[in-house]
């Protein structure tokens, strides 16, 4: 069947011009780029977590993040949400903590201040220098550009105590 000279069929085909035209069904360059770096990360993933699609959704993926040795959150496991816009890698993912966490850089509802899903986003960034960074923050908190600035002040003024209170939260919401 012909639509606007063009095949309805889902495989390439000559149009009555002669020419080719691709499928809308086959995957975007966004979706090639995250098929790449999906099997990047799984064939070497960032110490400490996972990552992968939800269901059958490129675009949206769950991540895993256990909590590194020696910090406040040690042992947790953290799940996060990864949506990747439609013009990725151009634009940067959204990722959100979906367990709660005492943390200066993520809010209540799980928003996350990372400054390279924001100005300093590259396309040459990947999901897994993502993760990285992510998990950088969990021993290198930056209380100079807190979501959470009474998490950051204690940080700041009595670090034991903002460990106490991490370590607490991180046994009472991510064990």
């Amino acid at each position: 069947m012909m639509i606007g000279g063009r095949s309805s069929s889902s495989s390439s085909t000559a149009t009555a011009a002669g020419g080719t035209w691709v499928s809308t069904t086959s995957v975007s360059a966004s979706g090639r780029r995250i098929q790449r770096e999906m099997s990047e990360l799984n064939a070497d993933p960032p110490p400490h977590c996972s990552a992968a699609p939800k269901g059958d959704n490129l675009f949206h993926w769950v991540a895993t993040i256990i909590g590194p040795p020696g910090t406040p959150y040690q042992g947790g496991i953290f799940f996060l949400d990864i949506t990747f816009p439609s013009d990725y890698p151009f634009q940067p993912p959204k990722v959100i903590f979906k367990t709660r966490i005492y943390h200066c850089n993520i809010d209540a509802a799980g928003n996350l201040s990372l400054d390279i899903l924001k100005d300093s986003w590259s396309p040459a960034l990947t999901i897994s220098k993502v993760l990285t960074a992510i998990i950088s923050i969990f021993s290198n908190p930056d209380p100079y550009s807190p979501l959470t600035s009474g998490v950051a002040r204690l940080y700041l003024a009595d670090k034991a105590k903002h460990d106490e209170i991490a370590s607490e939260w991180t046994l009472r919401f991510a064990k």
